[in-house]
């Protein structure tokens, strides 16, 4: 899927070898995202727009220690020591994927420019030697405050599959947490316009 196509909380346009991407999209993905696959790995980036002010995005991405506040699939996040580059976390995953726990390490946390990436250490998956880079980048979307958030992973081809299929398949869990994150952040963004009724 190629080009900017509509979806629940947002709008979506990915990277499909370059193609899709507009100018500040495709300036942010060279500028921010350089991953390097060898030759046994793919790589991709996601772009989504989300009608909620870049802080408050942030505060959600931010939380290395509790990705449960947006991401579907985690049902728990345990952080050792405390939070800082090159600390860890165990998430538990829940029922459905074929996985039940992740080991990953903070590899960048940087609140001026809004860029969190990390790296999968362990845990019982197939997604060997597995990195992204998520950033937010600020945006109007119908004159109110917007977010642009470009998420961008390269992982390890497992054996017996094919580069479209684990494509397909780590692109399908980001648009799930993207989809939350922007629900999420769309939702807290309505509450905090509703102006108190003053009764007296």
């Amino acid at each position: 899927m190629v080009g900017p196509t509509t979806a629940a909380g947002g709008w979506w346009s990915e990277e499909m070898s370059g193609a899709g991407l507009r100018g500040m999209e495709a300036d942010y993905v060279r500028r921010y995202h350089k991953h390097e696959p060898r030759e046994n790995q793919c790589s991709s980036a996601l772009v989504k727009h989300i009608k909620a002010p870049i802080h408050l995005v942030w505060s959600l991405v931010r939380r290395f220690d509790q990705p449960q506040k947006y991401k579907p699939f985690v049902s728990r996040c345990v952080v050792q020591g405390d939070l800082e580059i090159g600390s860890v976390r165990e998430v538990n995953v829940k029922s459905g994927l074929p996985a039940t726990t992740s080991t990953e390490r903070l590899e960048l946390l940087d609140d001026d420019e809004h860029i969190l990436s990390i790296k999968i250490v362990g845990g019982d998956h197939r997604l060997k030697n597995y990195s992204s880079i998520i950033t937010l980048h600020p945006e109007i979307i119908d004159g109110r405050p917007g977010t642009l958030v470009i998420e961008s992973f390269v992982v390890d081809v497992p054996e017996g599959n094919t580069n479209d299929e684990t494509c397909y398949f780590v692109e399908a869990l980001i648009k799930c947490n993207l989809k939350s994150l922007a629900d999420i952040s769309e939702r807290l963004a309505v509450q905090d316009h509703i102006e108190p009724i003053d009764l007296h």
